[in-house]
């Protein structure tokens, strides 16, 4: 698959399906991904080598967490809250994307009858 370079290292595109995505990245020392957020899907990270800190600023209260993620650490941000990551050393990752279906995704006029 194809290698697009990025301000903060490259990344390269594995799997692409509907609602599913991997990306293999590596980050240079001292990276740092834009504050940004996706509208309707998930992004997870896992670790292959180096520290990854991951800033999310939660929706559901006034806090912004920072996770620090070693070789071998996963974690998720849900849709709709802002995030980065911060790389102080070089790192190679990977980086996850879907989307999950509502199955309450249903607005009832009525209820029908018999």
């Amino acid at each position: 698959m194809q290698v697009a370079g990025k301000v903060w290292g490259k990344t390269q595109l594995i799997c692409q399906k509907p609602l599913f995505e991997v990306h293999r990245i590596e980050i240079n020392a001292g990276g740092t991904c834009s504050m940004h957020q996706h509208t309707q899907k998930f992004n997870a990270f896992y670790v292959e080598s180096g520290i990854l800190k991951i800033i999310v600023r939660r929706n559901a209260y006034d806090l912004t967490d920072t996770t620090i993620l070693n070789a071998g650490d996963y974690c998720e941000v849900p849709p709709g809250e802002y995030h980065r990551f911060e790389a102080d050393v070089d790192v190679i990752a990977y980086e996850f994307y879907w989307s999950e279906l509502d199955h309450n995704d249903i607005v009832r006029e009525d209820h029908g009858h018999s």
